[in-house]
């Protein structure tokens, strides 16, 4: 047992001498340490590589960019950088490091350790599917590429050992939000390099023992599939001013036996609500339950190019079936019976309101023109369609889902549909290989501002993963890209969406709600748009000093 855990639990037997009334929970907060559920085990660690907001959770408790979260608004504070300027044209940041700044084995972290992270997610041997998001820097994209073989030719520049400058393409308004990401999270180039190439892929310096970090947290314990332990930070540059001593990820799958640990006073805070329950929580007045409004949307990815199975791919290449299949999806229904916790019906992928903008275009719903579409393309009532296969990661709400989108399509179209689900690290795997025909998605954007819903299905972006390919729409991605005028940016997305919609490589079903469980002793956790909890200002009611 890791020396952290003997520890813990030496001083939660002390404690539970003193109360024995007390469960676990609580034992816990007085501890410092907060347990959560994180949903699922984690495809990995490494910031440069993870996709989901489950991994983004416990690497940005690791690890500290330039810049960081605040807590309440999401907006960018200092963070390895302690200040920052941008010149008159917008182009160029230049970023003063903290001297005091830390990784957890005392070396010093240094400008050029950004340098080589970067240098590290644009390699294309990495493959890192988050790699986009530096693209506003110039000549990032030639780099990720191949068209531009010279890193010092990329806009990032070290003067020295404690300043970072980037140049960009053009203005970005929402460059810090960017910057908060996890994909510009630092890593620690001795330990990269101690385990294989600046672009192996899957080695292990991800593993407790070798993980050299410099955020609030260090990696103390990881048992695969039950969970994950991070303690504080000694080296961290900030360490005063984190309360938590640890926090404790587990990864439960089941939301009914999420539920009861939860009532049994094993979590602090849950990963979701059973869908059933929502409702008679709601009339219930339970103050465990919240129910945060964020930027999220839960949407159906088609594989347009499906490599394996040529009926399938000659049914899904074929837009007028992609079309009916989204026009028949019940999305009041989806949202007011199956989710049940305030979702809203999605008719496009945007949520309304991001950083100001709303899609105009809509999805049709309309059952008719759907069978007429089916018809059109030579499937009447679903007669002469190949069984198709929807793919959903393991979970309830993921199942009760596909359950019902299975019934919407046998009934209103006639087209059978077979279930599979995988465990979340193998989903995610099929979803980048292209291997699935229909899948469950979800995206909660990394930042206020439609690109982060958009971008991502253009041609060649790792996250599109639709096979989907418009010149027309990447065309007006890029000119949103350039646009410093708010309205003619915004009118480009609106056009984009609406081809976005036209084309149907996507079938938006309904906006979100971030629905959990808190227990009273948790302070510090605020509702966020984009659900991101910086843990260095969390707090635990109870807490007994001294405790480490």
């Amino acid at each position: 047992m890791p020396l952290f855990r003997t520890c813990l639990l030496a001083a939660l037997i002390i404690l539970a001498g003193c109360a024995p009334e007390k469960d676990t929970a609580t034992l816990s907060a007085e501890a410092g340490v907060l347990i959560m559920n994180n949903a699922a085990e984690p495809a990995g660690l490494d910031p440069q590589v993870v996709t989901g907001m489950l991994e983004s959770r416990i690497v940005s408790a690791l690890f500290e960019g330039l810049v960081a979260y605040d807590p309440k608004t999401l907006e960018a504070v200092p963070g390895v950088a302690e200040k920052w300027e941008m010149s008159e044209d917008g182009r160029t940041w230049t970023f003063h490091l903290r001297p005091n700044a830390r990784w957890s084995n005392g070396d010093p972290v240094v400008a050029q350790d950004f340098l080589f992270s970067y240098q590290r997610i644009l390699s294309p041997g990495l493959a890192s599917e988050y790699a986009w998001m530096l693209f506003a820097v110039s000549g990032a994209h030639d780099y990720y590429d191949g068209k531009l073989k010279d890193f010092s030719k990329v806009g990032f520049k070290a003067p020295d050992a404690h300043t970072v400058v980037m140049t960009l393409d053009h203005k970005t308004p929402y460059f810090l939000q960017l910057l908060c990401h996890h994909s510009w999270l630092p890593v620690h180039p001795p330990t990269i390099l101690k385990h294989g190439a600046i672009d192996a892929q899957n080695s292990r310096w991800t593993q407790p023992g070798s993980l050299v970090a410099n955020g609030p947290f260090t990696l103390e314990s990881w048992e695969v599939a039950r969970r994950i332990v991070v303690r504080k930070n000694q080296k961290y540059w900030d360490v005063a001013n984190v309360s938590l001593n640890a926090v404790e990820f587990r990864a439960m799958t089941d939301l009914f036996a999420e539920e009861r640990a939860f009532r049994g006073g094993e979590l602090h805070i849950t990963g979701a609500v059973p869908p059933y329950k929502v409702r008679k929580l709601i009339e219930a007045n339970d103050t465990a339950l919240r129910l945060d409004t964020f930027l999220s949307t839960s949407f159906i990815r088609v594989n347009t190019k499906v490599k394996d199975n040529p009926s399938v791919a000659k049914v899904l290449s074929d837009v007028r079936v992609r079309q009916a299949l989204g026009m028949v999806i019940d999305r009041k229904m989806m949202a007011e019976k199956v989710l049940r916790a305030g979702e809203e019906p999605a008719l496009g992928i945007t949520p309304p309101g991001t950083g100001g903008y709303t899609c105009r275009a809509r999805w049709s719903q309309d059952t008719e023109a759907a069978r007429k579409l089916l018809a059109e393309a030579g499937y009447p009532g679903g007669r002469g369609m190949p069984t198709l296969e929807y793919l959903y990661n393991t979970s309830e709400g993921s199942m009760i889902s596909a359950q019902a989108y299975q019934e919407m399509w046998r009934r209103q179209l006639g087209i059978e549909v077979v279930l599979r689900n995988q465990e979340w690290k193998v989903y995610l795997q099929s979803l980048n290989k292209g291997e699935y025909q229909l899948a469950r998605s979800a995206w909660t954007g990394d930042y206020n501002d439609p690109n982060t819903f958009l971008e991502m299905f253009t041609t060649g972006n790792e996250m599109n993963q639709t096979g989907w390919s418009d010149p027309l729409y990447d065309q007006l991605i890029g000119q949103a890209a350039a646009e410093t005028d708010r309205d003619r940016r915004y009118e480009f997305f609106q056009q984009a969406e609406a081809r976005l919609i036209s084309g149907a490589p996507i079938l938006p079903v309904v906006f979100n709600k971030n629905k959990f469980l808190i227990r009273s002793e948790v302070t510090g956790w605020y509702p966020t748009l984009l659900d991101m909890h910086p843990l260095k200002a969390v707090r635990l009611k109870g807490q007994v000093d001294g405790l480490k």
